[in-house]
């Protein structure tokens, strides 16, 4: 069994980070992830968000690993964790922990090591994939927030054009 474990500040508040989090597939830097099925999803007494999830990949694996086929026998069990920053309530703190497991073969430690190496590198992919959909959520509030205001001012006008 190998863990790997990373923590990452993102500079946006925990609501804009949790909204992204659960919208993040599909984006083109995690091209790979071709599904996410949502298995349970709940809020517990103190007020923690659970999301289980389970994604589907494709071409994922090292070389090495799909070459001899023994991705029956590679359990991943990934846990991420947002929280509010305790001094900046403007940014939100990611802790990431992934446990690789390899059955049955004599080089589960090498292998176990590969998996861990391309889990990294996915992280890294996974929050510039988090800010590209933070970005796209922020146009689209800037949008309709431009949007609500053009709609105000139309009738607004009208009606002070009406009364002169």
């Amino acid at each position: 069994m190998k863990i790997w474990t990373s923590k990452h500040v993102f500079d946006h508040p925990w609501e804009t980070v949790t909204t992204a989090a659960m919208q993040k597939y599909p984006n083109p830097m995690n091209p790979s992830v071709v599904g996410v099925d949502v298995l349970d999803r709940h809020i517990d007494p103190s007020r923690k968000l659970y999301s289980h999830r389970l994604l589907s990949t494709e071409c994922g694996l090292p070389s090495i690993v799909k070459s001899i086929s023994f991705t029956n026998m590679i359990s991943v069990d990934e846990r991420l964790i947002y929280k509010p920053h305790p001094q900046d309530p403007e940014k939100t703190i990611l802790t990431q922990e992934a446990i690789v497991t390899v059955k049955g073969v004599s080089l589960s430690s090498y292998l176990e090591g590969l998996m861990a190496s391309t889990i990294s590198s996915n992280a890294n992919k996974g929050r510039e994939a988090m800010e590209w959909v933070i970005h796209k959520l922020n146009a689209k509030i800037e949008e309709l927030t431009a949007s609500a205001r053009g709609s105000i001012r139309t009738p607004m006008a009208a009606a002070a054009f009406v009364e002169k």
